[in-house]
């Protein structure tokens, strides 16, 4: 039945209408390309979520969206702490060459 349905029809009547109030729909939604925006938009869940107005689906959805955001803002920090580690090995590297030359 969705191959009949054309792509000039309206949002089908099972997808919430309030969700353009708060925010775009996860199917919407594309992934955010940096940790900043994860992290807003996990806070945005967390408002909305807390305000008890969400029904089961949106809640659903909205946990489902806020865990691939926490995920992504999870391995982003993980790179940046990986980056941090190797530049440490690095300094500590060159501190030990100069210490062997001088």
């Amino acid at each position: 039945m969705s191959d009949s349905q054309s792509a000039s029809e309206p949002r089908p009547p099972s997808a919430p209408a309030s969700t353009s109030a708060h925010g775009t729909a996860s199917g919407e939604l594309s992934q955010p390309q940096t940790y900043e925006t994860a992290s807003a938009r996990v806070e945005e869940i967390i408002r909305r979520l807390d305000s008890g107005e969400a029904s089961l689906n949106e809640t659903l959805e909205l946990v489902g969206e806020g865990k691939a955001l926490i995920e992504l803002c999870a391995k982003e920090l993980q790179s940046v702490s990986g980056a941090l580690e190797e530049l440490r090995l690095d300094e500590l590297v060159a501190s030990l060459e100069r210490q062997t030359t001088a």
